[in-house]
């Protein structure tokens, strides 16, 4: 066992443990919530650490003899939260330990990457871990920076590397969407509006609003990346750069930025950018504005699906899984109940973010931890759900020619582009004998030889650009 200290007191750690007394307190304080801190932010923090120790070095405040174990230190724990993302390793996690969910605006996982970072340095040169007179987590690993501005600048980060992630799965999904566009574009049909019997489209069009719908998303996604792009790293405390370096200052968003290889810049205002967080209300806006044409879009494929005898059944879906443990050879549409409820949950996760941004007091947000959280969260949760709506949902989906050639002749869609050819009133006319005499529109009018085929898919043709096969 080794012992450190704080203001507090003193506490005993067992001699492997890379996190110090600061993280102990925090894990002491905070009940887990049994999730753990998004990857993607802990190597946003990471680079935003290797940008300060860079800068320190170079402006000489950072000696030689500290810099290149605490600069090893951290590429060494970015593999490993590069891992993390992958799937490929959860070691980080051995490190990382504070809860997501936490008070004091960040300041717990600031001291657990700090700490974590320091004993790393300390046993790349040889030292046991704890021992900070020679490299210390503060002193050191923090020089020239608060949790004020390192972390609103690494979630930045990580908000900007998974806002892209999520544009490129609504890019995905929308191609998906313009192939059955293609592929459906001859298939007439009937519409719907308010539920009830509209007039005749064909389904090709039907996924073509689909997919222009995701595409309207998908550029307000990536033209959302702008707001982000502004960070206030070099401000400490409150943004007005108190115990940093001038020249550290001027240089370390420079460095960061070549670390990430992000457009990111100094805010023009430090403290502005330091108390207020509006800017993730209005980019999670346009992920919830995203997730809500996801909603519409699965529900009508649902919809469209029903059935497949008792319902619509116009468009069959991949089946992917049994669905009733009583009701044999029952199919479920699973893909989209599934990507509905992860929409909703990324509304939800809306309305506390609004009301956490709203929340924060003069020169700080103090909720800053569940704000990131949650944020992140709807990033990773939307951008794979959309991947699997469109590999294992809408890549598969095809069209029953045959319902949907029967659900229109049974209605009398076919009336309003036959409205120019013989007057509103007289086609009303027809409707409503063909509807009391229980007898498809269609059917009616050939009874009574009121139009003959080849005329009505002239008109047909006309109209929708299609005949009917």
């Amino acid at each position: 066992m080794r012992t450190e200290k704080d203001i507090f007191g003193l506490v005993q750690l067992p001699d492997e443990t890379l996190y110090g007394i600061h993280t102990y307190r925090a894990i002491k304080n905070f009940p887990s919530s049994g999730e753990k801190i998004n990857p993607y932010l802990i190597k946003a923090y990471l680079q935003v650490k290797l940008a300060a120790a860079e800068t320190n070095y170079r402006v000489g405040i950072l000696g030689q003899d500290k810099y290149k174990f605490i600069v090893e230190g951290i590429e060494r724990l970015i593999d490993e939260t590069n891992d993390a993302i992958e799937g490929k390793s959860l070691l980080i996690y051995d490190k990382i330990i504070v809860d997501p969910y936490q008070g004091g605006a960040g300041t717990s996982l600031n001291m657990n990457i700090n700490e974590v970072i320091a004993n790393t340095a300390l046993a790349l040169s040889g030292r046991n871990y704890g021992e900070y007179n020679f490299i210390h987590p503060i002193d050191d690993i923090n020089l020239s920076q608060s949790t004020n501005d390192t972390y609103p600048t690494a979630f930045k980060i990580a908000s900007i590397v998974l806002l892209r992630e999520l544009t490129e799965a609504f890019a995905n999904l929308q191609t998906e969407l313009q192939k059955k566009e293609n592929e459906f574009s001859n298939i007439i049909k009937l519409a719907r509006t308010q539920l009830q019997d509209a007039v005749p489209i064909t389904l090709g069009q039907e996924f073509g609003a689909f997919a222009q719908a995701i595409a309207r998303d998908r550029w307000r996604l990536y033209n959302g990346e702008e707001r982000l792009r502004s960070v206030n790293l070099g401000g400490t405390a409150v943004g007005n750069s108190i115990s940093a370096n001038r020249d550290y200052v001027l240089q370390v968003n420079s460095e960061l930025n070549k670390i990430t290889g992000l457009p990111i810049a100094k805010a023009e205002d430090l403290i502005e950018a330091t108390q207020n967080l509006d800017v993730f209300v209005e980019v999670h806006g346009l992920v919830k504005a995203g997730a809500t044409s996801i909603i519409k879009i699965c529900n009508d494929i649902r919809f469209l699906s029903s059935g497949p005898f008792g319902g619509i059944g116009e468009i069959v879906l991949p089946e992917m899984q049994a669905g009733s443990s009583i009701m044999p050879g029952k199919v479920n549409p699973v893909i989209t109940e599934h990507t509905i409820q992860i929409a909703e949950l990324v509304k939800g996760h809306d309305v506390v973010i609004t009301n956490l941004v709203g929340s924060g007091n003069l020169e700080l947000n103090a909720f800053l931890p569940a704000i990131s959280h949650l944020f992140l969260k709807s990033l990773i949760l939307l951008r794979d759900a959309l991947y699997n709506l469109s590999e294992k949902c809408i890549k598969g989906i095809k069209a029953n020619k045959v319902r949907c050639r029967e659900n229109l002749l049974k209605s009398s869609a076919l009336a309003a582009i036959l409205v120019n050819e013989f007057g509103y009133d007289k086609i009303s006319e027809w409707v409503k004998e063909a509807y009391k005499n229980n007898v498809a529109f269609i059917s009616f009018l050939k009874e009574k030889n009121l139009i003959d085929e080849q005329k009505l898919n002239e008109i047909i043709n006309r109209e929708i650009g299609v005949n009917i096969e």
